[in-house]
This record gives C-alpha cells, sequence and structure tokens, in this order.
C-alpha cells in the first residue's frame, strides 16, 4: 500500500480522485508538532535546540497515522512546497519514525491529475536547508515573543505580547497617525473654465493654482472681457500595458480593492480554490507563467477575441527578498472562465482568470490629445487632455485598480470636440475653487501588504497572519471613521459677473482603515525607545534576507540566532532592570473645582484619565474612556464627564440602580447583574433614563431565568445552566462540565454534587503545585 499525507482533508479528498486504490491519502491537518508551550522550549545552553512536543489535539491523528505506516509499503509526504509545508513533512518523518528508504517526498504547484503524477514519478529527499529556515523563523520568534513580553507586562501593562514582525507593522501604522497628526493642510485655488465649441462643452483646467483669493479673483476679472483662442494642438499615440500575474500580495491588493475582502479572507478563500485543484499554489512571490498555461492562452485568446488580441509575454523578477519559488497565481484549468462553490470563491477566480488571461494580451491603444488654451488678457494657459482608446487589447478583459488615496494627477477625459489650432472660443463659465492639500493617507489591509513588501519586512506566507494578529492584540483596529464638515470659497465668472460663494464639503471621512490604538501608540514608543533595533525596518529586512540564506544553504541557522540573541537577551535584561515603566501619560489640565491635575493614560485595564497625583496622600481618582476616545485627543471638559460615572440612574424593585463604564464597555447595574448598554440603539451611561434602564434589567434577567434548567432550594449556590457550549453546573462561582452521557434536565442534587467533586480534586493539584512554585520563588528570593 502507498500512504500519501497532505495537510488538509480537502486537499486530500481532490488528490485521492487522481491516484488509483493503491494509494490512500490522509491529512495531517496542519502541524502536528510545535514548540512546547510552557516555557521557552528552546535551549539557548545547547545551539537553541528546539523542544518540539506532538500537539495535544494531534494525539489521536499521529496513532493512526503510525498505524497506517506500518501497513504501507511507502509514504509519500505530499505537503506545501514552502518552508511551512516542508517543516511540516520534517516533522511528520520524525514523529511517525519513518526510514528513509521507505519515504518520498513531493511536491506540485497545482492540485491536477498531470502534476500529481509528474510529482509521484519525480519524488525527492526532505530539502533539510528550507527547514531550517522555517526552523529559525519559529525559533528567534519564539524567542522575541517569550522575553519581549514580560517586559511589557511590568513596564506598561499586564497581559500584553509583542512580536518581531508585528512590532514593526504597528510601527508603521502609528508613524503614519503622527505624520496625518503633524499635518498643516495648505490651500490653493484651482481654475477650471467651461468653453463653448459648436454646442459641445470642452472642459480645461488653468496650469497655474493661485494661493490667495484676492489673486484668483484678479486673474477671473481680466477675464471678463478676454478672448481666448487654440494656441496649441498635440496629438499623441499612447499605449497601456497589462500588469504582471498576480503574486500572493497583489492578489490581497486588488481582491480588497474590486472585491472589498479582507487580506485574511482572500487567502481563505484562494486556499479552497488551491485545495478543489481550480488554482495553483497561493503562497507566491513569482510572477512567472509555466509555458503549460501561455500556450493554453494562444488558442482560448484567438478563438474569444481574434488573433490580434494575442501577444505572449514572459515576467520576470520577483518582489524585494522573494523566497517562493512557485508559478504566479493562475486558474489550473484556463478554459474554465467560471469555478468555485461559493459566490466568494467564484468572484476571486473570476479575478485571477481575468488576470491571467490579460497578461497575456496585446497593448491597448490609444490616442493622447492636448489642447492648450491661450487669452489675450494674461500669460496663463488652460489646457484640456483627452485620451481615447483606438484599440482595447487587454482592456476586453481586466483594467488593474488603484487604491483611492494614491496620490495621482487627474485622469485625461475621454473623446474632446474637434478643433483647430487659432480657433478662438465662447467661454460659458471659469471657476476658482479653493482645494487643500491632503495628508498621506491611512493604510488599508492592501496597501499595508504593499508597504511591507517594498520594505522587504515578511513573505507571502505571513501578511495575512501579521495583519490578522495586530488586529486580535488590540494595537491596531480596522474602522469606518466619519469626516468633518470644512468650508471653502469658491469664485465664478458668468456673464461678465464675478460672484463669490463660501460652500461646504465633508473632508477626512475613513473607510475600512487602520488606526493605531491608545495602546498600540505607548507599546510601540517603549519598544522604540528601548529595542530601536528589533524594530528597525532596515534590521528586520535583514532578519528576512539571513532566512533566504539559510533556505539556500549559505547560513548555518543556530549561528544566525546566535549572532541575533547575544544582543537582544542583554537587552532584554538591561530594559527589565532600568528602564521606566511606560504610562502614554498626557496632561489635560486641571480640575476647575478641585485644582488636581487631570491626566489621560495607559491603567491597568487600559486607557483611562486620571485626577490627582499618583505619589499624593489623597488617592486620585480614575475613570476609563470610551470606546470613541483616546489618549491622543480626549479633551478636559470629556474628562470631566467621564468623572460624573458612576452615576445613580434611579431604582427597581427597591434596589439602586446606577450606570457607568467598565473594561467592556457602559453598562447599568442592579444588585449583582451587569447589562450592558446598546450603544447602536442610542444608549449612554450619562442620559440612560431610569424607564430604560428597568427595560434592559427586565430582559436580562429573563433571559437568566430562560438559561436555568434546574435549581435546587435546599442548595441555592448550586444551579444547572444552559451554556455556549452546552449544559454546565454552576456552584460558588465555578463551573463544571456534565458529561454527554447525562441528561441535565434529569439530575438529582447528590448527583450534581458528584460531578462538583470530580472537578476540584483536578484542580486541588493543579493549584497545589503552583502554589509550591510561587513559595519556592518567594523562599528564593527572600534568601536572596
Amino acid at each position: 500500500m502507498n500512504l500519501v499525507i497532505v495537510e488538509s482533508p480537502a486537499k486530500a479528498k481532490t488528490i485521492e480522485g487522481f491516484l488509483g486504490k493503491d494509494f490512500k491519502v490522509k491529512s495531517s491537518y496542519g502541524h502536528v508538532r510545535d514548540l512546547a508551550k510552557k516555557g521557552l522550549a528552546v535551549d539557548v545552553e545547547n545551539n537553541f535546540k528546539p523542544e518540539y512536543i506532538v500537539l495535544e489535539d494531534k494525539k489521536k491523528l499521529v496513532k493512526e497515522l503510525k498505524s497506517l505506516v506500518k501497513k504501507s509499503d511507502t509514504v509519500w509526504l505530499a505537503t506545501d512546497e514552502d518552508r511551512e509545508g516542508e517543516a511540516i513533512s520534517w516533522h511528520l518523518y520524525d514523529v511517525l519514525g519513518l526510514k528513509a528508504d521507505q519515504t518520498k517526498r513531493i511536491v506540485f504547484n497545482e492540485i491536477t491529475k498531470p502534476a500529481i503524477t509528474g510529482a509521484i514519478e519525480n519524488p525527492r529527499n526532505i530539502n533539510q536547508n528550507l527547514v531550517n529556515a522555517q526552523q529559525a523563523r519559529r525559533v528567534l520568534d519564539r524567542l522575541v515573543g517569550f522575553e519581549l513580553s514580560p517586559v511589557l507586562w511590568k513596564k506598561v501593562k499586564p497581559s500584553l505580547s509583542a512580536g518581531r514582525v508585528q512590532s514593526v507593522t504597528v510601527r508603521l501604522i502609528v508613524e503614519r497617525e503622527r505624520e496625518i497628526e503633524n499635518f498643516t493642510p495648505e490651500s490653493s485655488f484651482k481654475v477650471s473654465a467651461v468653453f463653448d465649441v459648436d454646442g459641445t462643452d470642452l472642459k480645461a483646467d488653468l496650469k497655474t493654482k493661485f494661493k490667495t483669493v484676492e489673486e484668483a479673483k484678479a486673474f477671473l476679472e481680466k477675464c471678463k472681457d478676454a478672448d481666448f483662442t487654440i494656441s496649441n494642438l498635440e496629438k499623441k499615440p499612447g499605449k497601456r500595458t497589462p500588469a504582471a500575474p498576480f503574486t500572493t500580495s497583489t492578489l490581497q491588493q486588488e481582491a480588497s480593492r474590486k472585491l472589498g475582502f479582507s487580506v485574511a479572507q482572500t487567502m481563505s478563500v484562494a486556499q479552497k480554490l488551491y485545495e478543489a485543484g481550480r488554482i495553483t499554489y497561493m503562497r507566491t512571490d513569482s510572477k512567472n507563467l509555466s509555458n503549460t498555461a501561455i500556450n493554453a492562452t494562444k488558442d482560448i485568446i484567438p478563438e474569444m477575441f481574434g488573433d490580434k488580441y494575442l501577444k505572449n509575454r514572459r515576467y520576470s523578477g520577483k518582489s524585494k527578498g522573494a523566497q517562493e519559488a512557485h508559478e504566479a497565481i493562475r486558474p489550473t484549468d484556463l478554459k474554465l472562465s467560471e469555478a468555485g462553490n461559493t459566490n466568494q470563491e467564484q468572484r476571486l477566480y473570476d479575478l485571477i482568470w481575468k488576470r491571467t488571461l490579460a497578461t497575456q494580451m496585446a497593448d491597448a491603444e490609444l490616442e493622447r490629445t492636448t489642447i492648450t488654451i491661450s487669452t489675450n488678457k494674461s500669460d496663463e494657459q488652460f489646457v484640456a487632455k483627452g485620451e481615447v482608446i483606438k484599440f482595447d487589447g487587454f482592456l476586453k478583459v481586466y483594467v488593474e485598480s488603484t487604491d483611492d488615496d494614491d496620490n495621482v494627477e487627474e485622469k485625461a477625459s475621454g473623446l474632446l470636440p474637434p478643433v483647430k489650432k487659432n480657433q478662438t472660443l465662447q467661454v460659458k463659465v471659469i471657476e476658482a475653487t479653493q482645494r487643500f492639500t491632503h495628508h498621506a493617507p491611512r493604510y488599508t489591509e492592501a496597501s499595508l501588504v504593499k508597504k511591507l513588501e517594498q520594505l522587504g519586512i515578511g513573505r507571502p506566507s505571513t501578511y495575512a497572519p501579521t495583519i490578522s494578529t495586530v488586529q486580535k492584540r488590540g494595537y491596531v483596529v480596522k474602522e469606518d471613521r466619519d469626516g468633518q464638515k470644512r468650508n471653502y470659497t469658491q469664485l465664478t465668472l458668468k456673464k461678465g459677473a464675478v460672484e463669490e460663494k463660501t460652500k461646504s464639503e465633508i473632508t477626512g471621512a475613513e473607510k475600512k482603515k487602520m488606526f493605531p490604538t491608545d495602546i498600540g501608540i505607548v507599546v510601540n514608543d517603549f519598544l522604540i525607545e528601548n529595542f530601536d533595533k528589533i524594530l528597525d525596518y532596515n534590521f528586520t529586512a535583514d532578519v528576512e534576507k539571513q532566512f533566504d540564506e539559510i533556505a539556500e544553504g549559505k547560513v548555518e541557522w543556530s549561528e544566525m540566532i546566535d549572532r541575533f540573541y547575544s544582543d537582544f537577551h542583554p537587552n532584554v535584561e538591561d530594559t527589565m532592570e532600568n528602564a521606566e515603566r511606560a504610562k502614554g501619560e498626557r496632561y489635560l489640565g486641571d480640575d476647575p473645582k478641585s485644582g488636581k491635575p487631570i491626566y489621560a493614560r495607559i491603567g491597568r485595564f487600559g486607557p483611562m484619565v486620571q485626577k490627582g497625583e499618583t505619589e499624593s496622600e489623597e488617592k486620585p481618582t480614575f475613570a476609563s474612556l470610551q470606546k470613541n476616545q483616546s489618549i491622543q485627543s480626549v479633551t478636559l471638559d470629556e474628562a470631566l464627564v467621564l468623572f460624573k460615572l458612576p452615576r445613580e440612574v434611579g431604582s427597581f424593585k427597591g434596589e439602586k440602580i446606577t450606570a457607568n463604564v467598565g473594561r467592556f464597555g457602559p453598562y447599568v447595574k442592579y444588585k449583582n447583574t451587569f447589562v450592558s448598554l446598546k450603544k447602536d440603539e442610542g444608549d449612554d451611561p450619562l442620559s440612560v433614563t431610569e424607564e430604560r434602564a428597568v427595560q434592559l434589567i427586565e430582559e436580562k434577567l429573563e433571559q437568566i431565568r430562560q438559561s436555568k434548567i434546574k435549581t435546587f432550594e435546599e442548595e441555592p449556590d448550586l444551579e444547572v445552566l444552559k451554556g455556549r457550549y452546552g449544559p454546565y453546573i454552576k456552584y460558588k462561582k465555578k463551573n463544571f462540565k456534565i458529561p454527554k452521557d447525562v441528561s441535565p434536565e434529569d439530575l438529582t442534587l447528590e448527583q450534581c454534587k458528584e460531578i462538583i467533586e470530580q472537578g476540584p480534586a483536578k484542580r486541588k493539584t493543579r493549584t497545589k503545585k503552583t502554589a509550591t512554585k510561587k513559595t519556592k520563588k518567594s523562599t528564593a528570593k527572600k534568601k536572596k
């Protein structure tokens, strides 16, 4: 028997269809082994030897695979061909106790019958260099995370964590936010005119922008009785060339712009298409297309559009510090214009199919026209630009998008009316509109991927996890924000008279943009101050290059880690011992009533405001910031309002109701029941009425009543409840799982107590060990 092991069950199912009855295909469901979660799990004194353990949820699977190995003549390790896939194969080889003469490593770029059979015919050994590159990344990231996180717990706030690439990503977002905060917009006046050409409008813009309203008004006054003539007419041929086939990064960017997908969503959908055999491997930075794909377009494009639309090209070059040796992302069968089981899969496949086809199509041929219009009353000139597509070429199939915020010059309009040089024009209207310079755009997920790639930070396999991690850790949020109203001046010259108006517009509105949180900013500033090397962009990119050199067999991985750690570890110890605690403190002003200073800063439970000094005899008072507030922008007046909480709202059944803001947002409290306020329904802790509070409390109490399966009069602290993960027993603030074969409705008090007795017995053992460890530590400290 032949045993083939892949990572995912979906991949296994597709491959099993291509191989005969002599092959059994099983999935490892990703990694079966990883660094132990407890402790560092890296032997620093022994060449940074990793301590690997089989993952708890994979022990049963490993046992099953070992059993299948014994019955197999040959084991084919068919995990992905990148470093992560190579490492999974290596771990499987080791954990399953495979032998070299019975094991074959196979790789393929697409899950099609020719690719799979071709791989079976050309097996190879496990590439230890690729494995070492993955080990180096895993060990280095563990060292950084394990040693930096306790520093943050002590110097910033408990429960924080830090990562090598994630911290640099947060730095990019924080620096962009500061750049925006420090930006001062400058205004100028853009002048546009509409001329009449035999009943057709010709729109043109003045080459010069005026700094002041006076200059703009003076120019419009000159134009009152001016003559306008076409002083130059220029026509030039032009062309547009298709963009290269998709890499991981460009697919993530285009799927974000065109489909509105997040980076993680794009990778998840692409993974499903790959596993179903519809597209090639989706983690790649290669722009190359195989001969098979290029040859397929030689039939498809002429058949669909005609011979003149075909133009085969080869794209070379990879992104900075490229590691992956795959092909670009393309459909496995270009004849298939539609594929995918879900709407998302179909839309992403359509994008990939069109982009791939466009790369092998002819350039678009254009005619660009520039009309220059002069006046006898000024040296200033108006210019009109038009662009006409003479032959659409690849544009018939695909047009690449750009980020809305890209600072591109204004695009040429389409067809311009026919005109001649020296032709006199009648002006219909001239407008001078006040415009403002704009700050650098905030990052979207897609533009952040583009920036990381430009800097050489991270790789195709790390972009999506990095961006997800910084959001999960609460250092960055992706959200929409409303704009603000702004007035601007517009001057209009029409029928010989200049009119001035003040108009308004909404500016600064953001959609799905990345913003740093208060804690993200404080952690970033602390790390830059104390670990500037780790957060240096060039250093991070250089580490990636060293991983590449390990993958190529040029560098010994443990030596690379040793060079890094010999600088990093002393830096950690010095910071732990000597660095100041980071509070991210900002002085807002003094309380008008007490005269005490008020600060906005990071506290144990997140961003807050503080009234009074920490060191003073009288203890300071605190209030948490609300979700839409930040340390950087909260005002003294807003802080004073926060100190009005907790606020007494009224009473219910003779008991007091209070409103406040806690770790999880605004709430009302009744006895020991906490009820979240519903922001989307207009609830606010500072204005919520007694009537509304009672309504919310009654809803919550009814919900609690509905969740109760059983109670016992003789033991009021014991309840049988419905939970998210099934029924459970709650007793004195502790939860106890009910065995699956027990009906919760039929439980007696004695049976409940038996279940409770089983729970604490296990817990006591753990608590005892923990207590012993703590006692030993405290004793050691005392002795010291």
